[in-house]
């Protein structure tokens, strides 16, 4: 999950709510001019989706293939950030998987950011009550993008600040010192369902705290990390540099850490060392994994079914993307080994670079701009492993009703909450989005999702194989129904990504 806005599902407002049901009522009234055996049809129609999906939905939770699939993934290739030789490996694993399934399988070459780690060290080397000749070490970790401290590290005496305005008031006294935004992450927020939202509060010192520390003269920054769970594990993601700034080295602390040189600083200066040793090289030759199972009749329409194969080098990916991008090609499998050939053409995507700026979904939309009316609707999972609840949408609010069907297939296993959202369903999908596709994504229990985000702890171990196999379902229902719907849905206005 990167910087933009994702995750954070708005539920339908009650207005709305009032509308959809208008919408019903309205379609009601119109149905009873409509002849009889018109309404047959329709009613024979809706008795076959409702039939297949319950189809999908029995067979998808009892399917093991995702999660096997998501095994090999995380324990045979591990951490996949773009431009590394495992995140090729995971593009070469995943399209011979999905050939020896019989799916049509291609590789559509993106351009990646390839930006490598390198070492990183940070020490607490002066504070109040020091004993003579005693350093602590800290747990932190660099920011993706990220420029590198000199061979020597910085030393510096450190500046906590909580929130921007702090730090623009204090903008003086940050000359010369290491800024610690000390922002902590809102762990009510998230343990009552809304994650989406602690992470927006937190991700912007994230993505613009080198920046404006920068602004400000300081030499160095950190961040507390975005997420929660506390076991002192540092979080990363990535980052911005205003270019009109100095570029100055970030790494985000763990949480205690971040809470420890707060309290020290409380009674006196505190000066820390920090060595980080990134490095930005050129852009990477890489490639989305793109497969097709084809529609019956109208086979150049496209429905995506989608989840990012990059992540973060720290850990496997588990849960940040790997539970997705596994859920998306177990619901092709699932309906092709079922034989469900849709009316429209149901693609799954493996995106890559999401993590870092988005490219592949960016690289698919310029490719795929002269048939974009053909994109009927496209869905991501980039939301973890959670347990599935339902469905969010982002489409125009009329139609809403059009998800009846599906909705009342999903309730019986417990997924059918249908939440409209404001934006694009996935960082992937901003760009088709923006074009005016029609974006979903899967709603997913995501209050311990940031426990794992972006840490060394994204390990399968984190993934219930029983949450795998719901996802699969509530995937392939979710694509079936897009794609074999007589009427699809409505567009969206066109916007900027």
């Amino acid at each position: 999950m990167t910087l933009r806005r994702r995750g954070q599902l708005y539920s339908v407002s009650m207005r709305k709510h009032l509308n959809a049901l208008r919408t019903v009522l309205i379609g009601i009234s119109i149905s009873a001019l409509i002849p009889c055996s018109a309404r047959s049809d329709a009613d024979a129609s809706d008795a076959a989706m409702r039939a297949a999906l319950d189809q999908i939905r029995d067979a998808g939770i009892k399917d093991e293939w995702a999660y096997r699939k998501l095994a090999d993934l995380c324990d045979k290739i591990g951490p996949r950030i773009s431009g590394s030789l495992q995140a090729e490996a995971a593009v070469q694993q995943i399209a011979a998987v999905l050939r020896a399934s019989g799916l049509e399988v291609s590789l559509q070459p993106v351009k990646v950011p390839h930006w490598v780690r390198g070492e990183e060290q940070g020490d607490i080397i002066e504070y109040p009550g020091r004993p003579a000749g005693v350093t602590q070490r800290l747990q932190l970790t660099s920011l993706g993008g990220s420029v590198a401290t000199t061979v020597r590290g910085v030393s510096a005496q450190v500046m906590v600040v909580h929130n921007f305005e702090e730090l623009g008031a204090r903008a003086e006294q940050a000359r010369g010192k290491i800024v610690l935004f000390n922002v902590p992450f809102n762990e009510s927020l998230a343990k009552n369902g809304r994650a989406g939202s602690a992470y927006e509060e937190g991700v912007a010192y994230r993505v613009r705290g080198a920046s404006a520390a920068a602004q400000a003269g300081a030499v160095a920054a950190l961040i507390r990390s975005v997420g929660g769970a506390n076991y002192r594990l540092p979080h990363t993601g990535v980052m911005q540099y205003d270019p009109k700034l100095p570029k100055i080295p970030t790494a985000a602390l763990s949480a205690e850490d971040a809470m420890w040189i707060a309290r020290l600083a409380a009674e006196g200066p505190v000066t820390l060392r920090i060595k980080l040793s990134p490095q930005l090289l050129p852009d990477a030759d890489s490639h989305n994994v793109i497969a097709d199972w084809v529609g019956r009749e109208r086979p150049e329409e496209i429905v995506i079914v989608s989840g990012h194969l990059d992540s973060w080098d720290l850990a496997q990916g588990a849960v940040d993307d790997g539970a997705g991008v596994a859920s998306a090609m177990g619901a092709v499998h699932l309906l092709q080994s079922l034989g469900l050939h849709a009316r429209r053409t149901i693609r799954f995507i493996g995106w890559m670079a999401e993590e870092n700026g988005s490219s592949g979904g960016e690289s698919y939309f310029n490719l795929n701009g002269p048939v974009l009316a053909r994109h009927v609707a496209a869905i991501e999972s980039d939301s973890g492993a959670g347990q599935p609840l339902g469905v969010s949408a982002h489409v125009p609010a009329a139609s809403l009703p059009k998800f009846a069907p599906l909705i009342a297939s999903l309730n019986v296993m417990g997924a059918g909450i249908l939440d409209h959202r404001d934006e694009a369903a996935g960082a992937d999908l901003q760009f088709l989005d923006a074009g005016g596709v029609p974006t979903l994504a899967p709603v997913l229990d995501t209050r311990t999702y940031f426990d794992y985000h972006h840490t060394a702890a994204d390990t399968l171990d984190k993934v219930d194989p029983e949450n795998i196999r719901r996802q699969v379902a509530v995937l392939a229902m979710m694509a079936y129904f897009a794609a074999e719907s007589a009427e699809p849905l409505p567009r969206l206005p066109v916007s900027r990504p």
